[in-house]
Parts: structure tokens; sequence; C-alpha cells
């Protein structure tokens, strides 16, 4: 049997990532995990968790990414920092292409996450960090006393919609149907907030702005076709996610979005290649899903690498 780096890499430090490193680091194996920013994944870009088990009072996303980082290490996960390039799963000892040098493994997990998807319209490209944002909890607190569009009719929209109202004095939630997608505790927090005022059946068509700064918000409502320019000091985004999955390649069978395909074991297309959270095709992408497809995932690659190595 060919010598090998690590049993496990694990490529991805948010709840998926973290829960499959706890468990493979419990059950004593050589694992890695990669991980190209902080521990946490989106969790760290969310202000309050309050439906996540065990928290009853709820916590911040960034504490609950400390926690299970900690817990994690304190069985003796390894997390190296960098970038995955590239992977070659051609064979049964696969290969991790890293920015600066290469690791083999009999096991990958794939627990890359998601990133927030683009509108895809003029000016939204120039105007990225320079108005148009993509995390309330980073961004809200430059817009005290002003007003900001906000586009999306999910769970995050609404969610952080009504957490930029601790700042702006005025929020304007764009959405392209009649009716929220987000969940019902949610949507009633929406219309009990007085500084929320929705456009239903309406999309942003364009932005604009000067060098440094958004000011315009292009909008059409979908049904009469009637066009209106929001005059606002900055527009936040939640209109989905997309996969981090541009290293993938054709190395494993993806759905027509990206996203990794799985059975309910986590399994790829790719013997000893598996994948947890928002990175893989599934109906919910939530924190507690994602710990489950982390347990799964660590659980059956345990299995493999067992297998491999009789």
């Amino acid at each position: 049997m060919q010598n090998v780096d690590y049993d496990l890499v694990i490529i991805g430090g948010g709840p998926a990532g973290m829960t499959a490193g706890l468990y493979a680091a419990r059950a004593r194996l050589n694992v890695i995990l990669i991980e190209r920013m902080s521990p946490g994944g989106q969790v760290l870009v969310t202000d309050w968790i309050e439906n996540y088990p065990g928290f009853p009072e709820g916590l911040s996303g960034a504490d609950l990414a400390m926690k299970m980082s900690e817990q994690a290490q304190r069985f003796g996960l390894e997390i190296e920092y960098d970038e995955v390039q590239s992977l070659d799963l051609k064979t049964d000892v696969k290969t991790v292409r890293l920015s600066g040098k290469t690791i083999t493994t009999h096991a990958i997990i794939l627990a890359t996450g998601a990133s927030p998807r683009k509108l895809g319209v003029p000016g939204e490209d120039m105007l990225i960090g320079r108005g148009i944002s993509f995390c309330g909890t980073c961004d809200g607190p430059f817009y005290k006393d002003k007003i900001v569009a906000a586009v999306g009719g999910g769970d995050t929209a609404v969610q952080e919609s009504v957490f930029l109202t601790k700042f702006a004095k005025k929020v304007i939630l764009i959405h392209r149907r009649d009716e929220l997608r987000a969940t019902r505790i949610l949507q009633e927090r929406a219309f009990e907030n007085d500084k929320i005022e929705i456009l239903w059946d309406s999309i942003v068509t364009s932005v604009s702005g000067g060098l440094m700064n958004l000011d315009t918000v292009n909008v059409e409502n979908v049904k009469t076709g009637e066009t209106q320019k929001l005059g606002v000091d900055g527009c936040f985004i939640w209109v989905g996610i997309k996969p981090n999955a541009g290293f993938l390649d054709d190395a494993i069978k993806l759905d027509d979005y990206g996203f990794v395909i799985t059975d309910q074991n986590m399994e790829t297309s790719v013997p000893g290649v598996f994948a947890a959270g928002d990175g893989r095709m599934t109906p919910l992408r939530q924190i507690a899903t994602a710990v489950g497809d982390g347990s799964i995932a660590a659980f059956k690659a345990e299995h493999y690498i067992e297998n491999v190595n009789k």
C-alpha cells in the first residue's frame, strides 16, 4: 500500500467541515482540515442564530464558529490555512494541490460551502464594496440613519433586513414575487417592523453611483413594467448562493447548478470522496443539516479508510 501524508483531508472549515474534523480526530484518524480564510464559513457573518439546538437564547455566528473550532482542536484536529488549487482523483491515492505544496490522502471530504450569488446587473461589479454588500452583519453599522435597499425574499434576506433596521432609518426590501419565501416567524418580524418597506413583484435592473459610492437602484415591476429609481445609500443582496467548487472542474459529478451530487452516505461519484454541507445538492442548507452531513461524511470516510488499509 502506497504511503500517504494523511488518511483524510477535509476541505472547508464551516460547520460541516468542523464537525467532520471533530469526528475524524476523535476516531484517531490522521486528518487535516484545509481552510482558506477563517473557520466558520458563512456562519461567521450571521448576526444571531436562534434555530440551532442547545442554545435556547441563541448565540452569535462568530461565537458558534469559535466553539466549533475549539472543540475540534481539543481532540487534535490539525488546521492549515491555505487554498486548494486542484485535485487529482484518478487513483486510490488522491492528490490535493495547495497554493504552496501538494499533499496525498486516502479520502477527502468536500465541505467547501457556498457564497452569495450576485444579481448580474449593470453597475454591480463596479460598486461591490462601495455600496453593494452581501453581509448585513459586516456592513450594517456603516449605514446608521441612512436608507438602504435589500434584495431577496428568503430567510437570509428577511432576517438580515430586520437586522439592518438596528442601524438604517429605512430598509426597502425588493422581492420579485408577491409573497416572501422566508419562514413565517421571520416574515412576521418584517411585517411588524415599521422601518421595512417591501416592494413586491419587483426586480433590480441596474445600480449606479459615483466613483466611491452607490446612490441609485433602478427597479422594475415584473407585472406592470413600471420602473422607478430608488435613491439609497447602500444595497444588500441576498438572492441565493453558488457553490465554492471552482477547483473541482470535472473531477466529480455536479448538478446543473454546480453543487456536488451525493447519496445519503455523503458519497460522491468518486470512491473515497465525500461531500457535506452547503456545497452539496441538498433540499435544506442550515447549520443543523451541515453538522449532520459532516458527521455522516466522517463516519463513512473512516470506514472507507479502514477498508483501503486492510
